[in-house]
């Protein structure tokens, strides 16, 4: 399957000032299948793979003195094969494994600049807590779940995907219902890509459900990794509820019955930081950079993926497949979770929303874009513009930010008289880079 990532690992592995590179991303992903992928054909035959979870037996090289040199000496006679700088790939697969190998990084940068050094793995912010971490000695490649560009190109659509990719615009009716039509595959679907792969040789539905429950049950084998820092049973209840209240302001005390506050906020970072839930945070004021003014104790999560959003919220999904208006499935919270994770694979950044608390009114916007000198308010919603109540408010308040965009089922159109455009939701991947919300 066709991942955007690879062109990233590509100008990685051609950049002069290139070094050792740590791809990181939650499990199931794709980050193994990214690197072997792009490793098959940039280095044919001199790819050299170490699955450090795997093999435990080989972290004693890592213990004692990590002299690059030692390193790549002892690593050969493990692999059976030479490793020559320069035209070989080393591939540390599983790293947070092996601690010790994240540190040995910093060596083969210093002492082996010309080896080509890619380290993958998943809890490695957990790894980072034993050791002196090497900074400014790696590189990071974030691999996100694929994206809807990604599932039209792994379903055999890739004339709907050069439109998806492309600045947005208005197109034919025909054209607009058809991408509409793939993007409801996808919200089912999601981007793992087991669940992807089963879903384009199939065509059912059923297959990829099968495949998003099993990530689950991998993500609740993992939870005992995280131990004693919390316990499984409160990670997974919080887990659930963040995927049963996307587009709601987290309180910590609801998000689990039982224990404490301090617990349950930490059970929450350790989901965020093992990259399975994603943190939006309010802002109030709209300024640059929003983290500076941000109202920190007010946010909101999505989770990694669609799929989990899906098994984890406990809603019937043949009823919610049967709605026809995308925008009310799960009432909007799919809809935000799309956009929210397009955003994410699109900018390996933060997230972030307005909020507005008064006396009188409350009125938030779903998601805030970082562009140049400005930040572009995003809503999603279906209804027509008369009804967008928070953006209109944010941009009376903040007129620096027009145009507004509102992301919708409706065709592109620009409203100048009201500061917005509107963009259908096929194009959210696109907004990031896009020219005409500059």
């Amino acid at each position: 399957m066709k991942r955007v990532v690879t062109d990233r690992l590509e100008a990685w592995a051609s950049s002069p000032r290139r070094k050792p590179l740590l791809v990181r991303g939650a499990r199931q992903v794709g980050k193994t299948w990214a690197v072997t992928a792009f490793a098959q054909k940039r280095f044919p035959g001199h790819t050299h793979v170490l699955d450090l979870e795997r093999r435990r037996d080989l972290h004693h090289i890592f213990a004692g003195d990590l002299s690059a040199t030692r390193l790549l000496s002892q690593l050969e006679l493990s692999l059976g094969a030479g490793i020559t700088p320069g035209q070989d790939l080393l591939f540390l697969d599983e790293i947070q494994a092996c601690p010790r190998a994240i540190v040995a990084l910093r060596y083969f940068y210093e002492e082996l600049p010309a080896l080509h050094v890619v380290a993958a793995g998943s809890l490695l912010e957990f790894a980072f807590g034993q050791f002196s971490f090497p900074v400014g000695r790696v590189q990071f490649l974030t691999v996100h779940p694929m994206t809807f560009l990604e599932f039209l190109w792994a379903t055999g659509r890739e004339a709907a995907g050069e439109i998806a990719r492309g600045e947005p615009a208005a197109v034919d009716p025909a054209t607009h219902a058809t991408l509409l039509e793939f993007l409801r595959e996808y919200l089912f679907v999601g981007g793992l890509p087991e669940a992807v792969r089963l879903y384009a040789e199939s065509g059912r539905l059923r297959d990829a459900f099968h495949a998003q429950d099993e990530v689950v049950q991998a993500y609740r084998a993992d939870f005992s990794k995280y131990a004693p820092r919390v316990d499984g049973n409160t990670l997974d209840e919080v887990l659930t509820s963040v995927a049963r209240t996307v587009g709601a302001q987290v309180v910590y005390s609801r998000l689990a019955a039982g224990p404490t506050q301090p617990t349950l906020k930490n059970a929450f970072g350790l989901l965020e930081r093992a990259q399975v839930v994603q943190r939006v945070t309010a802002v109030k004021h709209m300024g640059l950079p929003p983290g500076a003014d941000a109202t920190l104790r007010r946010f909101k999560a999505i989770v990694v993926d669609l799929g989990l959003l899906h098994r984890l919220s406990g809603v019937p999904i043949d009823a919610e497949h049967a709605k026809t208006d995308l925008l009310s499935i799960y009432e909007g919270a799919l809809a935000e979770q799309f956009v929210g994770q397009e955003l994410c694979a699109a900018g390996d950044g933060d997230l972030y929303y307005w909020a507005r608390a008064a006396k009188s009114s409350t009125a938030e916007v779903d998601y805030l874009l970082v562009r140049r000198d400005r930040l572009v308010p995003v809503e999603v919603k279906s209804g027509p513009g008369g009804r967008l109540r928070s953006m209109h408010q944010l941009l009376k308040e903040h007129p620096q930010c027009a145009p507004g965009v509102v992301l919708s089922t409706a065709p592109y159109a620009e409203l100048p008289e009201q500061d917005l455009v509107f963009v259908p939701l096929y194009y959210a991947g696109v907004l990031m880079r896009s020219a005409t919300i500059t």
